[in-house]
């Protein structure tokens, strides 16, 4: 049975996941709702704003990924990061140009990015490697509730005061998970285990994997790729499906964007939950396919009507794909470089490569938008879908067995000496 400490190291978890659900995905639709509605800004323009704090997150991911490594102070970085957040959060209301817009996301977007990284790591040093799937699972579900919660409340709001109040919302949320953090007991987590270490091999435990032996990893290197591929095809999809609904009714455009999300949330924690209890049974690739196959078929229906509650209805899609791939995406790369002490910067890496997929996602949809239409856009983002389940399908192993909870299997990288840091 848990003792106290266990509790409340879970529970504060649960609450850390909850609140910074809406603010590790950023403003997304709504500051394309915000700029479309109230400054009249054009598709491309706000795709290159979009495309800009993309590329802020795409540069400080991995040495977000290496801090969390290194650094035993994890609760302080994230509190610090959600702050920043925050502070970006108030700013914009008050701001208008484009230069100073994408200024306020990008910095924001950079601070988000230690996010991901630092609960993984917290969660992983607290439960070790055997729970990591179980909690990892939890993580997800209590983040897509918070997205839910976060997206009921800014459809309230917005309908009520306009789209503005969901920054003030969004950096509420921040100061909360500041809170929930600091309810984390710091004696509570193994930093050796947290950065990926294999508590069996004791002798790796002054010896992280060096960074060649990581980028010669074939099937993290696939993992890569492919996740660079899905969140190039998904990233811009809701933003589109939130312009779309803005040019049938301006007054609805951001609650029934937040229909969209909260119909998507609601999806997500079923399926993250299912990632938790059953990833380790079933494996780790049954589970991503399924999840990349929703991507294109979502595309492709978003093309045959422009009706608000269709749109909505599709969305529900999204919980499938995005759900089962958040919940999955840190157990792969556990999986990949287990025993390496790699574990957090590997993880920073790989959400770059899928980050710079996610950040020309929205620049390549503005522009087709321009130029071609939004059926054409979905349809566009719907053949790159494809080809990444056709990709994951052929080319991509079963990770279960190099990082099984069991440990009965060696590490897919063994070269733990080569080029230190």
């Amino acid at each position: 049975m848990d003792t106290s400490s266990d509790r409340r190291n879970n529970f504060s978890l649960d609450g850390l996941n909850f609140f910074l659900a809406d603010v590790r995905d950023g403003l997304g639709p709504y500051l394309a709702i915000y700029l479309l509605a109230v400054h009249h800004w054009e598709p491309a323009s706000i795709g290159v704003v979009m495309t800009l704090a993309g590329i802020a997150a795409l540069i400080t991911q991995t040495p977000a990924g290496a801090l969390i490594d290194r650094v035993h102070s994890k609760r302080a970085v994230i509190a610090v990061a959600a702050l920043l957040v925050t502070i970006s959060c108030l700013l914009l209301p008050f701001i208008t140009s484009f230069s100073l817009v994408a200024l306020t996301q990008s910095i924001s977007a950079a601070a988000a990015s230690v996010f991901a990284p630092g609960i993984a790591a917290i969660s992983l040093g607290i439960t070790g490697p055997r729970a990591f799937t179980r909690r990892t699972g939890r993580n997800e579900t209590f983040n897509h509730a918070g997205n839910a919660c976060a997206a009921l409340l800014a459809g309230g709001f917005a309908y009520l005061f306009g789209p503005v109040a969901v920054f003030y919302l969004m950096a509420t949320m921040a100061l909360a998970s500041v809170i929930a953090i600091n309810f984390v007991s710091a004696d509570a987590i193994d930093h050796d285990i947290a950065r990926g270490f294999d508590t069996h091999k004791p002798t790796h435990a002054e010896h992280p994997s060096g960074l060649r032996s990581l980028l010669s990893n074939k099937p993290l290197l696939l993992f890569g790729t492919c996740c660079a591929l899905f969140h190039l095809a998904n990233a811009a999809m809701l933003p589109l499906v939130s312009q779309k609904l803005s040019l049938v009714n301006l007054q609805m455009a951001t609650p029934l964007t937040s229909a969209c999300i909260v119909a998507a949330q609601l999806v997500m924690v079923p399926a993250a939950w299912l990632v938790g209890t059953k990833a380790d049974q079933w494996g780790r690739k049954p589970l991503l396919l399924a999840g990349f196959l929703i991507l294109p078929i979502r595309g492709v229906l978003y093309t045959l009507s422009d009706d608000p509650y269709w749109l909505v209805a599709i969305q529900m899609l999204d919980g499938v794909g995005a759900g089962l791939f958040g919940a999955l995406f840190p157990l792969v790369v556990k999986d990949l470089t287990q025993g390496t002490g790699r574990f957090n910067v590997s993880l920073g890496a790989l959400t770059t490569v899928f980050g710079l997929g996610a950040a020309l996602s929205n620049s390549l949809a503005g522009f087709v938008v321009q130029g071609a239409g939004y059926s054409v856009a979905f349809l566009t983002l719907a053949a790159i879908a494809g080809g990444a389940f056709v990709l994951l399908w052929v080319a991509m192993p079963e990770t279960l067995r190099a990082g099984s909870s069991t440990h009965t299997n060696p590490p897919l990288i063994c070269s733990p000496n080569l080029d230190q840091d």
